[in-house]
């Protein structure tokens, strides 16, 4: 469509109101642009020139004051300007901040109208010959469907050669300026009620139409009864006030609804805010937890290290020590042999001295040889559990990395959930910036979920593989506590304990206090053996679960029948055997109940550490390399 003003109109002024619809048709299907963002309107028919930016009161002021004519506009541009003022009105009414008001003369504001408004139609002649369907209705609305009627009613004389019409247009204000364009085309044609009340006998079968007010409803005939029973009398400006108060009803229950979304918009946002304050302090918590760990895992690397050296430097001395001893002995030996020279008795006391010497310069070559076998599978062994370590504490490390990133995953995906709430809540349907936003939100939020789902199953992997390594190391633990109990016997710092066994001296000591020492041994032998077998029973379980500290905690359930004969019948310190060997079997083997046994530190009663156990070791060979090289 062209939108200069400088083209002169093609049509009369009499026909604005007829072009009008083409423009229209085109601001409805949006091939003429009016709205902008931020509620910016604009004309689309002055382009170019210098003010752009409407409101809405504005904009319709414009568009009605050049559809209504002056003398430097052409038809043309008040027909445009005449569609642009009906768009305004009905299609954009929401942006208006008063509703407005239909623009009719000021006479015609208190006049009475039949309403629904109502157009009248005279003289409809019914002419076989002239080829048109008087009698059907359709063909009457789509004669006048450019004022957009909504109904039209036929009213014939008993012979059905002459008739009434009476064209009903919506009930609103915008159904009124329809009918006023209608009654304005046929006044324009000379076809208006005062023509029709002039000519007593119109010739001719031109009809006649009129906007039907006060006068035709009070006056006497076939027109008059039909608008009395159908119609009723108002005035312009009772239809502006329903319409003011239809309009004024979504907007108060719009307003109340925004308050409630905004009630629930706060309430969410502070929901929100304290779900990132809590995520936000267990990562503090977490950080400095993994830095304690980084500081003592670096201490104890620092540590084995050292120890490693001073253990590989006293094994070099001792193969040196070895290598002197031996020297000594092999030039003791060579003197011997100078001595052959003399007296036979001498010579036999010096073979059997040689003899003697070399016997036990081949056991302590042996003995060195064994010893650097022990101490080469030793270290090995020594070698294989460091590097077993090495891999659990790299896995445990990948473990605590993973979920390091599985904590901030969660907490970027619960800031993107509170943000998309916020989104949806603050988001209209027809901002599309905000909508693409959500979008974005969405897409960011769906693989924010699938990189969760990869970290949780590396993390699943990292878990059987640290399981693993715990088995491996717990089937190292086996071999060192098999290979002690085979090295050493006796009493040591270090050594076996057999968790869950009772300790037989509190029931010799109380044996001993009651009959005599043979009866006090099989007495002794029966009630280990009886309570050691109710150890072994799952069904006597004889603890209580207590709160300690805010946290619940297993204890011993000294009102138990069993511990309470048993401490009444024996005394106090069967019973706390008796508990002891519980504790230990229920710590230590809880699912089999069978004494087990376990590397122990007697000296500070307590389970010993593998670091423990291995200073244990090496201590023992340096003494017993000693020994043996002072022997």
């Amino acid at each position: 469509m062209d939108n200069s003003s400088g083209d002169e109109s093609d049509f009369s002024d009499s026909e604005i109101s007829e072009y009008k619809d083409k423009p229209y048709e085109q601001l409805r299907n949006g091939t003429l642009k009016v709205k902008y963002p931020n509620g910016i309107l604009r004309c689309p028919f002055c382009a170019g020139k210098k003010k752009q930016d409407f409101k809405y009161k504005d904009l319709h002021q414009h568009a009605s004051g050049v559809s209504k004519g002056s003398f430097n506009r052409n038809a043309k541009q008040k027909a445009n300007h005449l569609a642009l003022t009906f768009y305004l009105e009905n299609e954009l009414a929401e942006e208006a901040e008063t509703p407005l008001k239909v623009a009719a003369p000021i006479s015609q504001e208190n006049d009475l109208f039949c309403w629904p408004w109502t157009g009248n139609v005279v003289n409809i002649i019914n002419d076989p010959d002239s080829g048109n369907d008087f009698e059907n209705t359709e063909y009457w609305i789509k004669r006048f469907s450019r004022y957009k009627p909504e109904d039209v009613e036929l009213l014939w004389d008993a012979e059905k050669r002459t008739a009434h019409a009476f064209v009903r247009f919506s009930n609103d204000l915008i159904g009124f300026k329809n009918a006023t364009e209608f009654e304005k085309k046929f006044e324009a044609d000379h076809h208006s009620k005062r023509e029709w009340s002039d000519s007593e006998n119109p010739s001719g079968s031109s009809i006649y139409a009129w906007l039907a007010r006060a006068d035709d409803f009070e006056s006497q005939g076939p027109i008059g009864d039909y608008l009395r029973a159908n119609r009723n009398l108002k005035t312009i400006s009772d239809v502006e006030q329903e319409v003011v108060k239809t309009r004024n009803k979504p907007v108060v229950e719009l307003a109340s609804e925004i308050d409630m979304r905004n009630e629930n918009l706060n309430d969410l946002q502070s929901k929100c805010n304290q779900k990132i304050m809590s995520l936000s302090r267990v990562l503090e918590e977490k950080n400095c937890m993994h830095q304690a760990y980084h500081e003592a895992r670096r201490k104890m690397q620092r540590h084995a290290q050292d120890r490693i050296k001073s253990v590989l430097d006293e094994r070099e001395k001792m193969v040196t020590d070895v290598g002197k001893l031996r020297k000594n002995h092999e030039s003791r030996s060579k003197e011997v042999s100078k001595k052959i020279a003399r007296t036979e008795h001498d010579k036999q006391k010096l073979e059997e001295e040689k003899r003697k010497n070399d016997i036990w310069n081949s056991s302590l070559r042996m003995a060195s040889i064994e010893q650097e076998k022990s101490d080469v599978g030793f270290l090995k062994l020594v070698e294989e559990q460091k590097r077993e370590k090495e891999e659990a504490l790299k896995k445990v490390l990948e473990l605590e990395r993973q979920l390091d990133a599985k904590q901030r995953l969660e907490m970027e995906i619960v800031e993107l959930k509170g943000k998309l709430q916020v989104m949806k809540h603050l988001a209209d349907e027809d901002d599309t910036a905000v909508q693409d936003q959500i979008k974005k939100m969405n897409d960011e939020l769906e693989a924010k979920t699938e990189q969760m789902d990869g970290v949780y199953e590396m993390n699943q992997t990292l878990m059987v593989k640290e399981l693993q390594s715990n088995n491996e190391l717990q089937e190292a633990r086996k071999e060192l506590i098999k290979g002690m109990q085979e090295m050493f016997s006796g009493r040591t710092n270090i050594g076996i304990k057999r968790m869950g066994e009772i300790n037989t001296k509190a029931f010799q000591d109380a044996c001993k206090e009651r009959f005599n020492s043979e009866e006090a041994e099989i007495k002794t032998s029966e009630l280990c053996s009886l309570w050691q077998e109710k150890l072994k029973t799952p069904e006597w379980h004889p603890v209580k679960v207590v709160a300690v500290d805010g946290a619940h905690k297993e204890v011993i359930n000294e009102d138990d029948e069993l511990l309470k004969a048993l401490k009444a019948e024996w005394g106090n310190k069967i019973f706390v055997a008796v508990v002891a060997a519980f504790k230990e079997m229920n710590e230590y083997n809880p699912s089999g109940r069978y004494v087990i046994n376990e590397l122990w530190n007697f000296k500070d009663n307590q389970k010993a550490t593998s670091k423990e156990f291995i200073s244990f070791i090496f201590k023992n060979l340096k003494n017993h390399k000693r020994k043996r090289g002072q022997g």
